[in-house]
């Protein structure tokens, strides 16, 4: 049994590795974060207040600092690669700990790699993206249902350790409101198991009054709750998973949670409510809910399947298939190329690079969520309408104001009148970009495959120096920035 587990975690290591390498990208709120954890390292303070913005902005509730603080210690100290290692070795914590969780609900072996390999598949377009601060939500929340699953079976003192856990998760991302609700789903389960409760009612309380401990106090609570509350309509990851624009994507996972519905009605066909675990089915819908309703929540729900629904599948001989997948991952290593992703459709790399080299000062309008890597890359010396941190710094009229502009609604000018910038940088593939080409106000001075470079038509006259095509010379100064602290 040794050598299938060591097969088995070698062969599932290899895999999350071989996927988080492929990787061609970052998330566009990486660098928002690296600036966070920038004020604390090299500052030796929780940035409060935004000054990388040129419209209004209120107080800087950034629910993730401490994930920026790891991010920025990596980086730091390691070197950009690392953040893809940290990558992969939380999404491997999240597996191991999984199985883990299998081996305490059953006696059958945990080590079949097949399903923990479809579950990967399924939420791979999510996570392959390094490196997220919702990893770490991800990996608490696989560490609360191990902790509470030996709970259930009698190891009651591991319930100190979630108030902590809590304080940690706290102040690392927002999304510990996942382990306050894991809890209490666990409360109203055993509580119709007939089994004890309260113990996790207690524990619930003691959490929610550690949630205070944080660089805000009360304030915070309640900034917490609205964002964990709050609609996002502009923001895509947030859309449901059948809605318009994800009706065709995410299949791989829309045919796991299928399979996993499947398996689980043919379980409940002839049980009696009383041989129904309630906090099993408690836990799989509740996470369902979330997965239907918002794909960036999906995980929650691969991660429940992985640990609950294990138990009910039959048992395959897979010694060669893992082999097979070893062989897959070994290949992948060999035949890519690995190095710092760099998403040149992504960005507007060159974009940015042509602004510096030309030394175009001033107040830049982008996209919101490029606004942090224009950010990361140019202040001091430009500053941005706004970027993705959204509710943690900016007021509510302005994503609708920028849609409204990108979209060449009606009123589109109305922001360049309200916030006139110096600089804009447009994605050539909205409606507003020609608007701008075919108006005398605006001159494209730089127009790329994916980006253009608007400036005021009285300052275009003038030769630019043009960016180098070199891709080794973006990789190499891709974290480079002159943010100081």
């Amino acid at each position: 049994m040794q050598k299938k587990a060591l097969l088995f975690y070698i062969t599932l290591f290899l895999l999350i590795l071989a996927y988080s390498m492929t990787t061609n990208n970052y998330d566009f709120d990486l660098w928002a974060r690296l600036i966070a954890g920038m004020g604390v390292i090299d500052g030796g303070h929780v940035l409060t207040q935004d000054f990388l913005s040129y419209t209004p902005v209120h107080t800087w509730w950034d629910h993730e600092w401490g994930a920026g603080v790891i991010f920025y210690f990596f980086l730091k100290y390691f070197g950009p690669f690392s953040l893809i290692i940290l990558q992969a070795l939380m999404l491997f914590g999240i597996f191991f700990t999984a199985s883990r969780v299998i081996k305490i609900r059953t006696e059958k072996c945990p080590y079949n790699i097949l399903f923990y390999f479809f579950a990967l598949m399924a939420v791979m377009q999510n996570l392959n993206a390094p490196i997220r601060c919702h990893m770490f939500s991800f990996l608490f929340f696989t560490i609360f249902i191990y902790i509470l699953e030996k709970v259930r079976q009698g190891n009651n003192k591991l319930l100190y350790l979630i108030p902590i856990i809590i304080l940690f998760w706290n102040n690392i991302h927002g999304g510990v409101v996942a382990g306050l609700g894991l809890m209490a789903m666990y409360a109203i389960g055993e509580f119709l198991n007939k089994k004890p409760f309260k113990k996790y009612l207690i524990t619930l309380a003691v959490s929610c009054l550690v949630l205070f401990i944080n660089p805000w106090g009360f304030d915070y609570i309640k900034f917490l709750l609205m964002a964990n509350t709050m609609k996002r309509p502009y923001i895509i990851e947030w859309w449901g998973l059948f809605s318009k624009y994800y009706l065709f994507k995410h299949i791989i996972f829309k045919a796991f949670m299928l399979a996993v519905c499947i398996v689980e009605f043919l379980q409940l066909k002839g049980k009696t409510w009383q041989k129904i675990d309630k906090v099993k089915y408690i836990v799989l819908l509740s996470t369902l809910y979330l997965a239907i309703s918002h794909v960036k929540l999906l995980p929650f729900f691969a991660i429940a399947s992985l640990c609950f629904v294990y138990e009910d599948l039959p048992q395959i001989k897979d010694k060669m298939i893992c082999y097979a997948l070893i062989l897959i991952s070994l290949l992948t290593f060999t035949v890519k190329d690995f190095s710092i992703p760099i998403g040149m459709d992504t960005y507007p790399i060159k974009e940015v690079e042509f602004i510096k080299q030309n030394n175009l000062r001033g107040k830049i309008l982008v996209n919101f969520g490029l606004g942090s890597y224009v950010s990361y890359k140019l202040y001091p010396n430009n500053l941005i309408f706004m970027d993705g941190r959204y509710e943690e710094v900016y007021y509510d009229y302005m994503v609708p104001l920028l849609k409204e502009f990108f979209l060449a609604y009606p009123n589109w000018h109305q922001i360049l009148d309200n916030f006139p910038p110096d600089v804009m940088i447009i994605e050539n593939y909205y409606p507003v970009y020609n608007k701008l080409k075919e108006g005398k106000e605006w001159k494209a001075i730089y127009e790329g495959k994916v980006f253009g470079i608007f400036i005021p038509s009285d300052n275009a006259n003038k030769n630019f120096k043009q960016p180098t095509d070199d891709l080794n010379y973006y990789k190499n100064t891709l974290f480079d920035t002159d943010i100081k602290f």
